[in-house]
């Protein structure tokens, strides 16, 4: 039987939200788990974004407010700005009716307006947890009272570095609080959490519905990392592209990707965590309004965008999570209508691939990359379809008799029509046919060792130089028979040299060491702090591969 709005004994003010909102059936994982947070139960809800989960958490909350309580009854940790500000927009819609008091803070703003907003009462706080320890520290923010803790895309935080800022956080409210948690996936150190602060949590699964794939034609294509630029506006000249998205590792990526597009004459715009959020609404609503066709984005900058005509997505660099690339390219192929989701793979990164064919149980299609000769006569056969267009029309009146001038010159008309379209074509030179280096599928390489041959099989994962512009290669000293996982990486590198988890780049994990690409302008900065790493109580050394 369908669950309704009307069945989970809501507020009578925020069922008159839900419906002024044209709300009636709630989605799978807002049946599942509104129930259980009403009881005050702690929940673990494993579900993707776009589920509907920020209204199964927020409405509990909303449902169980004290009105004019002076302090915070509800906080919720998302890991970036965009999030936070996403979900305390939804929070403030939802109880609008009732007053509700909702507060959201993040770095990149002055203290003084949140401060005072603080000061004069808010309900439901929605922060970020650096700037959250921030209020916490200049005493302008009280969480002792709080009866609700959200813990809102958790394995992201942990990718970003942030779980002992959440274990500071979680240790300032009281110890009979509810907490919800939720995250695309558990590992061992979310998991880990959950066991330490929750109390015999309820875990809700909402599965991905896989019939989404089913309206996506996956592609990939192999080529060198150096080549992924060419094959990309290659690409780009025989796609019937309307919208699309392209999603790389780093912010520093989407920025310069954008503006060597843009070089090249495919106008594209950059969506990262580094725009402020007047910056990013402006920028989604130029692709919303078809101003800009093309945006290049990282995950976390991509979180919440929801444009149901997305023609193209294009995995410039492929997920270290296969997870993700579900959640990529589930931005195509939306209401009704079909998409198509390309990827480009070097030889280094068959393993992910496999992964991703393994998860979605289908292989995705090798096709082969358009040839020089293809882009002409693309060109060429475009070229005609337009003058067709034009002659079908017949609307070019003073052109006609522009064209009876030349003639009566002494100029031949096919030398006139020859002419017009080689002015017609001259915007080609500014997008000449990159050239693309034939792959090499990697394999089993020799080296010289103690004056014997041998086989070397860590292939490109043991060279000591990152092939991403702008990255610079790290060696640690622990490796695959310590336990070490990528999260742990990214995690204890992002706290103690403090810098963003997501610029951190591709991670190869050797037996007895661990090699981590991060950004050329942070190299220093983590060097500097080596003999302050540690993972799972082990001292790590860090220093240039």
């Amino acid at each position: 039987m369908t669950t309704q709005f009307t069945d989970l004994n809501l507020r009578p003010e925020l069922m008159q939200a839900i419906a002024a909102l044209g709300y009636t059936e709630p989605t799978p994982i807002q049946a599942a788990l509104i129930p259980v947070m009403l009881t005050g139960a702690d929940v673990i809800g494993q579900a993707q974004t776009g589920t509907g989960k920020t209204a199964a958490f927020a409405l509990p909350i909303l449902n169980n407010l004290e009105p004019g309580e002076r302090h915070v009854q509800a906080l919720v940790l998302c890991p970036t700005r965009e999030l936070a500000l996403q979900v305390a927009g939804a929070i403030y819609d939802y109880g609008k009716v009732q007053d509700a008091r909702v507060l959201a803070v993040y770095g990149g703003q002055p203290y003084g307006p949140q401060i005072s907003r603080l000061n004069r009462g808010v309900d439901v706080v929605v922060g970020t947890p650096g700037r959250l320890i921030d209020l916490l520290e200049r005493n302008a923010l009280n969480i002792s009272q709080v009866r609700t803790v959200v813990l809102d895309e958790a394995d992201e935080m942990l990718s970003m570095g942030f779980i002992e800022d959440i274990e500071t956080i979680l240790a300032d409210t009281p110890e009979d609080r509810q907490t919800a948690l939720f995250s695309a996936t558990l590992p061992a150190p979310i998991r880990r959490l959950a066991d330490r602060y929750m109390h015999a949590p309820q875990s809700i699964l909402i599965q991905r519905a896989q019939v989404t794939l089913a309206a996506i034609e996956q592609r990939y294509y192999l080529v060198n990392q150096a080549d992924k630029l060419a094959a990309l506006t290659r690409l780009f000249e025989i796609e019937p592209v309307t919208s699309a998205l392209i999603f790389v590792r780093t912010r520093v990526g989407t920025g310069e990707l954008a503006n060597e597009l843009a070089r090249r004459g495919f106008p594209a715009e950059s969506l990262n965590g580094d725009l402020s959020q007047e910056a990013r609404e402006r920028t989604l609503n130029r692709f919303r309004q078809n101003q800009v066709k093309v945006l290049v984005a990282t995950d976390v900058a991509a979180r919440g965008l929801d444009i149901d005509d997305i023609s193209h997505v294009f995995n410039y660099d492929l997920p270290d999570d296969p997870e993700i690339y579900i959640h990529r390219i589930g931005r195509t192929g939306r209401a009704g209508k079909t998409g198509i989701a390309i990827s480009m793979v070097t030889p280094r990164e068959k393993r992910l691939l496999r992964q991703i064919e393994s998860l979605i149980r289908q292989p995705l299609t090798k096709s082969a990359l358009p040839t020089e000769e293809d882009i002409r006569n693309h060109r060429e056969n475009e070229l005609l379809e337009n003058v067709k267009v034009w002659l079908a029309r017949a609307r070019y009146h003073r052109e006609r008799e522009l064209v009876a001038r030349l003639v009566e010159e002494g100029h031949d008309p096919l030398e006139i029509a020859a002419a017009a379209l080689k002015l017609a074509r001259a915007d080609e030179k500014q997008r000449p046919v990159a050239s693309v280096s034939e792959v090499q599928e990697t394999g089993p390489r020799r080296y010289e060792r103690d004056g014997k041959r041998a086989l070397h099989r860590g292939y490109a994962d043991r060279e000591t130089v990152s092939h991403e512009p702008g990255m610079v290669r790290l060696s640690l000293s622990l490796g695959r028979v310590h336990g070490i996982r990528p999260n742990d990486v990214v995690g204890t590198i992002a706290f103690h040299a403090d810098i963003p988890g997501h610029t951190i780049g591709k991670i190869h994990i050797q037996d007895k060491f661990t090699l981590v690409d991060v950004p050329e302008k942070f190299a220093a900065q983590v060097l500097a702090k080596n003999g302050n790493y540690r993972i799972r109580q082990q001292l790590v050394n860090v220093k240039p591969a």
